[in-house]
């Protein structure tokens, strides 16, 4: 038995859903370098690839909006000059993706996903223009049948409107349905949404162990979720 399967009393979900940067792809060093060349045509000094790793997640206007206050809090900077930032890091991003990487075992899980017709789906806070374009570039197109990005609904992870809409379109329940993410937006929609959720400790977090936010199972590569391991008595 796997441990998919544990999660699911000896069966399979009918729906997996995953998040992508942090998820399936380490995409922090492009970010940090638009996010990079975005400060310096401001006037102001590059954040780096640390900073910048706790500031992602949820979505492109507030990870400039935190680049621009220095921090993860960013109430005080003001909406013009944000808008401006966002319009040059969208510019600075929408470049090729090289320092993006696929995480080990990512391909391995989805293929063994896909090979038991199990529906699969991307729900990201990332922009929907980047998602498709960066799945190709990285060889991942064609496993998803649904790609939600983070202007795709009004709402964003971590409000569960995604992963509904996406049961919805799936014909399936929340109770056959999981979510594989590596942040606490990805945990917390899941649990608002009925669905069992799987996390990567790999991912980003805003600096936090993921296991603070209680997902059902966390992995350190997602081989594990579909490896066979001992029933549990």
């Amino acid at each position: 038995m796997t441990r998919l399967e544990q999660l699911f009393d000896g069966t399979l979900p009918r729906l997996v859903m995953f998040d992508l940067d942090g998820t399936l792809m380490d995409s922090v060093p492009d970010l940090a370098a638009a996010v990079d060349k975005m400060l310096m045509l401001l006037g102001r000094e590059p954040a780096g690839i640390e900073r910048v790793r706790d500031w992602v997640g949820n979505g492109s206007r507030v990870l400039v909006r935190r680049a621009l206050a220095g921090g993860l809090q960013h109430e005080g900077v003001a909406n013009e000059l944000a808008d401006e930032a966002l319009a040059l890091f969208m510019q600075a991003y929408s470049g090729g993706h090289a320092l993006t990487a696929v995480y080990p075992g990512v391909r391995d899980c989805l293929d063994w996903l896909r090979e038991r017709d199990i529906k699969l789906a991307i729900i990201t806070n990332k922009p929907a223009q980047f998602i498709e374009p960066l799945l190709e570039e990285k060889g991942l197109a064609g496993y998803f049948q649904w790609l939600i990005g983070g202007d795709t609904l009004p709402q964003q992870k971590p409000d569960p409107a995604a992963l509904f809409y996406v049961m919805d379109k799936a014909d399936v329940a929340p109770a056959d349905a999981l979510f594989i993410g590596d942040s606490r937006n990805d945990v917390r929609a899941a649990k608002a949404a009925g669905v069992t959720c799987v996390a990567l400790s790999y991912g980003y977090n805003h600096g936090e162990p993921i296991v603070n936010e209680a997902p059902a199972l966390v992995l350190d590569d997602l081989r594990e979720l579909v490896a066979s391991v001992p029933v549990l008595r």
